[in-house]
Order: structure tokens, then C-alpha cells, then sequence
């Protein structure tokens, strides 16, 4: 089976993927393949330089902060991003996939699922969700400032957009065991 697991910043969706392989699924996620996507043996990077400059890989190393800073708010400069990261992810996941077997439960981590309209990749949906006050409080424990991370969770799409292509949704919005407990309800729903 093939399981998209998405939801907002912030909303433990990454929590929700170690749960899911605690359990069995095989977990590719799309956040560390884009990482994968930048390192510095990779084609990108080259094209990169090119259109951003010297200054966004020095010595041939992404510096990922400053190619944040650039794209994020240059809509333009984004959408060049991904149309170089976006394929190369692809790739790389439908590769883990046929590495995982025909038998495997797979469970692709992706933030982007509804804005990038994947949903009828899958067989199933699952969506993770969190009040939008929890999501800040964890953003701003990593870090993130306050803008930004209002910023970030702006340009996703909103618990509705999600919740219309979902077939599960777990609400992360308590403790620890509460997540893992309704994580695991949900996996033995899907394996059953």
C-alpha cells in the first residue's frame, strides 16, 4: 500500500512517520530527499549557481539558509527552485519505493501533498492536524521566529484543504502517548 502523510508545519507529522515505522511502514520523506537533492555531488547545484550565484554554495556547498532567504519571498526565484528540486524528489522517492518492495506498506512524508495536488498518488491519505497556536509554540521551541513561522504556515494550504483529501486525519493537539496512541489506532485501520 501506498499511504501520503502530510499535514501543516509544526503539526507532528514527522512524529506521526516514526510512529507509522515503528510499526512497520517503510518511510520515505520528502524533506530529506530535497536535502539529498542539494548535495554538492548533485547536477543542481551546478544549475543553481548558475541562475542564484556563487554566493548560495560556497566551496560547493549549499549554504540552505541563504537559498532560503533568497526564494522565500521571491515567488519567482521559488518557483525556479522547485522546478529543479520538485523532479529530482520524485525520482529519488519513486526509487525508494521500488527499493521497498511490492509488498511493503509505504509511507511518503510530504509536506506539499495537497498544494501540489499529489493526492491521487496514493491510496490513502493521512493528514495530521494541530491548532494553530500549538503549531506556532513548536516552530518558535526551533527556532523559527514568530513572523516566519506565521509566514510559512500562510503560503500551505489550510486544515480544510487537507481534510478534503484525506481518508484519516489525527488531531495532534496533546501529549505524546495521546499521538502515539491514535497514530497506532490508525495504522492498524490501514493494515487491517
Amino acid at each position: 500500500m501506498y499511504i501520503g502523510l502530510t499535514g501543516g508545519i509544526g503539526s507532528g507529522k514527522s512524529s506521526v512517520a516514526e510512529i507509522f515505522e515503528q510499526l512497520g511502514a517503510v518511510v520515505i520523506r520528502a524533506d530529506q530527499l530535497a536535502r539529498e537533492a542539494l548535495d554538492p555531488d548533485s547536477p543542481i547545484v551546478t544549475e543553481l549557481v548558475e541562475h542564484f550565484g556563487q554566493d548560495i554554495a560556497p566551496g560547493g556547498v549549499v549554504d540552505r539558509q541563504k537559498l532560503a532567504d533568497v526564494v522565500f519571498h521571491d515567488a519567482d526565484a521559488r518557483g525556479y527552485l522547485e522546478s529543479l528540486v520538485h523532479p529530482e524528489v520524485a525520482r529519488r522517492a519513486r526509487l525508494a519505493r521500488t527499493l521497498a518492495g511490492n509488498d511493503a506498506n509505504v509511507v511518503y512524508d510530504v509536506p506539499l501533498l495537497v498544494e501540489k495536488h499529489l493526492e491521487d498518488q496514493f491510496d490513502l491519505v493521512v493528514v495530521v492536524e494541530a491548532p494553530e497556536s500549538i503549531r506556532l509554540a513548536r516552530l518558535e521551541l526551533r527556532g523559527v521566529a514568530h513572523d516566519d513561522a506565521r509566514a510559512r504556515m500562510a503560503s500551505q494550504a489550510t486544515d480544510a484543504q487537507r481534510r478534503e483529501v484525506a481518508d484519516f486525519v489525527i488531531d495532534n493537539s496533546g501529549d505524546w502517548a495521546q499521538l502515539a496512541f491514535d497514530a497506532t489506532t490508525v495504522w492498524n485501520d490501514i493494515t487491517a
